[in-house]
C-alpha cells in the first residue's frame, strides 16, 4: 500500500507540470499589459518600464515558465500577488480554509440526504417516493447554483428571515451556502446509490439471504450497501474535488473569502501569479482526493488490496 501511495503521488508531478504549463501559456497571452494594471493607467511608463524589468515580463515564455517552476519547487515560493505584493502562497493558505470548510459541509449534507434517499429508491423502485425523489434529483442536477443560491438568499434569507445572507463563521451562516453548493451533489449522490444499490439487490447471493428468511433490514443494511458502497465513494470522491473547485459562484454569492472568490478577482485583475496559484491547488486537492478514495477502497473491500501490493 506504502508503495502504491508513493507512486500516486509521484504521478501527481507531471499533472503540476502539465496544469501549470496550460495555465501559464494562457495567462501568457493574454492581452495587455500586467505591469501597467499593477501600477494603475496613472502610472509613468518609466514606472512602467521598470516594474516589467523586475517582474521579468520582457523575457521570453519558456526563460519566465522555467523561472516559475524553479522558483516554485526549489524553494516553496510561487510568487507575488502584482496587485497586492502579497506572498501568493500564504494567501492561498489565508483563503484555504474558508473553501475547504464550505465544500466539506456541502458533501457532508450531500451524502446525508443523498445515501438514504437512493437506497429507499432502489427498495421501493417505482413507487411513489422513487418517482418523485428522482424528478427532484434531475431538478436539482440541471438547477444553477448561482440561481439557487439568490433563490435561497430571496426566500429564506429576505422573505422570511430565517437565516443569515452572507458569512461563514458560525454553523448558522453556513446552511444557505451548505445548500446551494451541495444541492446538486445530493442529487448525483441520490442517483448513484440508487443504481449501485439495484444493480446489487439483483444479484444472487441477495436473493438466497432473502430465501433464508433474513429480515428485509438486515439484507439490505448488512449485505447490499456494503457491496454497493465502492461506485458511492467514488462518486462522492469525484464530487468533493468538483466542489473544491466549483465553489466559486458560491462564494461570491455568499461572501466567503474562499479560494473561489479570490480566484475571480485575481482573473478580473489580471493577477497571473495568483491566479496560477489558485488553479493549482485546487488541482492538487483534486488529485489528493483521488487518492483518498482509492485508499478508502481497501477497508470497504479487502480483496483490492492486492492490486495496491
Amino acid at each position: 500500500m506504502l508503495k502504491y501511495i508513493i507512486k500516486r503521488l509521484l504521478y501527481l508531478i507531471p499533472v503540476i507540470l502539465g496544469v501549470s504549463f496550460i495555465v501559464f501559456a494562457l495567462l501568457y497571452m493574454t492581452p495587455g499589459d500586467l505591469a501597467r494594471n499593477a501600477l494603475g493607467p496613472s502610472a509613468s511608463e518609466e514606472a512602467v518600464k521598470a516594474l516589467r524589468l523586475e517582474m521579468g515580463l520582457d523575457d521570453p515564455f519558456l526563460v519566465q515558465f522555467g523561472r516559475y517552476l524553479k522558483n516554485a519547487v526549489f524553494h516553496f515560493n510561487f510568487g507575488y500577488s502584482y496587485i497586492t505584493r502579497s506572498e501568493v502562497a500564504g494567501e492561498i493558505m489565508s483563503r484555504a480554509g474558508a473553501t475547504v470548510k464550505l465544500a466539506a459541509t456541502a458533501i457532508t449534507y450531500a451524502v446525508i440526504i443523498g445515501v438514504p434517499v437512493g437506497i429507499i429508491s432502489a427498495v421501493k423502485q417505482y413507487s411513489l417516493f422513487d418517482n418523485i425523489t428522482m424528478i427532484f434529483a434531475l431538478i436539482g442536477i440541471s438547477m444553477p447554483v448561482f440561481w439557487l443560491g439568490l433563490l435561497l438568499i430571496l426566500v429564506l434569507s429576505v422573505q422570511l428571515h430565517l437565516l443569515p445572507s452572507s458569512g461563514y463563521n458560525t454553523p448558522v451562516h453556513m446552511v444557505l451556502p451548505m445548500m446551494a453548493l451541495g444541492a446538486q451533489s445530493v442529487s448525483v449522490i441520490a442517483r448513484m446509490t440508487r443504481s449501485s444499490m439495484l444493480e446489487v439487490i439483483r444479484k444472487d447471493y441477495i436473493q438466497t439471504a432473502k430465501a433464508k428468511g433474513q429480515k428485509g433490514n438486515v439484507v439490505i443494511w448488512k449485505h447490499a450497501l456494503k457491496n454497493a458502497l465502492i461506485p458511492i465513494i467514488t462518486i462522492t470522491g469525484t464530487q468533493f474535488g468538483q466542489l473544491m473547485g466549483g465553489a466559486v459562484m458560491t462564494e461570491v454569492i455568499f461572501s466567503i473569502p474562499g479560494i473561489g472568490r479570490l480566484m475571480v478577482d485575481s482573473i478580473m485583475k489580471r493577477d497571473a501569479p495568483m491566479v496560477l496559484g489558485c488553479v493549482l491547488f485546487v488541482a492538487v486537492t483534486f488529485s489528493l482526493v483521488n487518492l483518498v478514495v482509492d485508499i478508502l477502497y481497501t477497508f470497504v473491500d479487502p480483496r483490492l488490496k492486492t492490486q495496491y501490493e
